[in-house]
């Protein structure tokens, strides 16, 4: 993308060193420059945990340098989020399409998601998002314990769960 270069912004103070440079730019490349003649600001954040600088480019004037850099760490987060939906859940097309059907279906794979990563949380295996969920599918019809299954995936099952309940009488079992 090519700009001029315009006034430069005040940096912030010593809270956010990471925030390298927060200027003024306009676009120089003609049929760029056509579709969006206005300035623009162009703020430079050092991000130290992958060691490399970002570029963020931005019509909002009003907030400060670190809230823009909070803000696209924030919206990177929820690209993320919804990458792991994507892979994880196979959603490839909507069954409904109405914006309720959209929705409905949206939330259910977020509370998929929440409590898959709750599983994964509590296990004592060190899972792999992904190669817990592909486990957790081919186990999906097997009766045992959730718990065990994630602590302990790849020792044999003990006793099935149905006969568990049976022995303790939680449930009748009928004829």
């Amino acid at each position: 993308m090519k700009f001029k270069r315009g006034d430069e912004r005040s940096l912030p103070d010593e809270r956010h060193q990471h925030i390298l440079v927060d200027e003024y730019i306009e676009l120089t490349h003609r049929p760029t420059y056509e579709k969006y003649p206005a300035k623009l600001r162009r703020v430079v954040v050092y991000d130290s945990e992958k060691d490399q600088t970002i570029e963020l480019i931005t019509n909002q004037f009003n907030w400060t340098a670190n809230t823009i850099c909070e803000l696209y760490k924030a919206r990177w987060e929820i690209e993320i989020f919804f990458k792991e939906i994507k892979q994880m859940l196979k959603i490839k097309s909507f069954l409904g399409t109405s914006a309720n059907a959209v929705l409905i279906q949206i939330w259910t794979a977020m509370i998929t998601m929440l409590i898959l990563k709750y599983l994964k949380a509590c296990a004592k295996y060190s899972w792999c998002l992904s190669n817990m969920v592909a486990f957790l599918r081919l186990n999906l019809f097997v009766k045992v314990d959730l718990t065990k299954l994630m602590d302990t995936p790849f020792e044999p099952p003990g006793q099935p769960v149905e006969s568990i309940y049976k022995q303790a009488h939680l449930f009748e079992w009928g004829d």
